[in-house]
């Protein structure tokens, strides 16, 4: 079954907030886990959706992160200003990324783009990313007691360097964050490929995941996916990738190796004049770009 990413989506999981970046709260006998923290505008809306779950939002114990794209880390800084207990963890490479002011200019400035969300911030609060911390490096292998529940940790580097998936052994659970792609909300349920660091290490990460056999998947934008629609959406998703590095291929070859050129033609006929996509048209951009020079890398290798 497809359903969208809100509500209870199992007994012991709900997720909360914007269905386009949902908030996964995993709740164990002894403690709460919270995975991914959206846009920094959803804060509010963030907080007081864990007031109303927990009953007292101090309840939640730690805040996973997928990766470093803004639209993960958002409300981290907010969330654990707010929440003094909470322990953050992530990938190692995210806890340098987090406390640079570049990085978070970038971030800041990509959010003011959903404007859609600011209705969320009722008290008109500054939402602006600040630098936080990490409190757990986490890395492949890392296995987390939540209390009759088990967060195990794998590193899925495609989509970033320091992207990691995590999964529930108990109940099957995967949270992939964007290593298997973004399902959109169109009518054609339109898959993005979304490999930027590497393109192996996104198929790598595939097989990984897919060997996990999960039954719910809860990706981290628009929808979550149970029993056979789980697994047929995870092959769905690496041979999309296969197609759409053929894709890549077919547009350089046409641009004589030339990824900026190849790029042009590419948005002009998939695309037209608006990407499919649910990111910002600068994000997207920037990450169409980043996989046209990483597949010319690679090609020229």
């Amino acid at each position: 079954m497809k359903q969208p990413a809100s509500g209870q989506v199992h007994e012991r999981i709900t997720a909360i907030a914007d269905t386009s970046y949902p908030a996964y709260i995993v709740r164990g006998e002894e403690k709460r886990l919270m995975i991914d923290s959206g846009v920094n505008l959803l804060a509010p809306r963030y907080l007081a959706s864990l007031q109303e779950l927990l009953g007292e939002a101090g309840e939640l114990d730690y805040l996973f992160l997928t990766h470093s794209h803004y639209d993960h880390v958002g409300s981290a800084d907010y969330l654990k200003r707010h929440l003094p207990g909470l322990k953050i963890g992530a990938h190692e490479r995210a806890a340098a990324l987090v406390q640079k002011p570049s990085a978070l200019e970038t971030m800041n400035a990509l959010s003011t783009s959903h404007v859609d969300l600011l209705e969320h911030n009722t008290d008109a609060e500054d939402l602006t990313m600040q630098p936080f911390e990490i409190d757990i490096h986490l890395k492949q292998g890392d296995e987390i007691d939540l209390g009759g529940l088990t967060c195990r940790v794998y590193e899925t580097p495609g989509h970033t360097r320091d992207s990691l998936a995590y999964y529930i052994p108990e109940i099957g659970a995967l949270f992939p964050g964007d290593a298997c792609g973004v399902l959109l909300t169109d009518r054609e349920s339109t898959l993005q490929v979304a490999f930027v660091a590497s393109y192996q290490a996104y198929v790598d990460s595939l097989e990984l995941l897919i060997a996990l056999e999960p039954k719910l998947v809860c990706l981290a934008h628009n929808w979550m996916l149970t029993q056979e629609d789980a697994t047929e959406f995870l092959q769905r998703s690496l041979a999309e990738t296969f197609r759409y590095r053929e894709l890549i291929d077919a547009y350089l070859d046409a641009a004589n190796g030339d990824p900026e050129d190849a790029i042009n033609e590419m948005v002009r006929a998939e695309y037209g004049a608006k990407a499919p996509t649910s990111q910002p048209r600068a994000a997207h951009m920037a990450n169409l770009t980043a996989q046209f020079r990483h597949i010319a890398a690679v090609r020229a290798e």
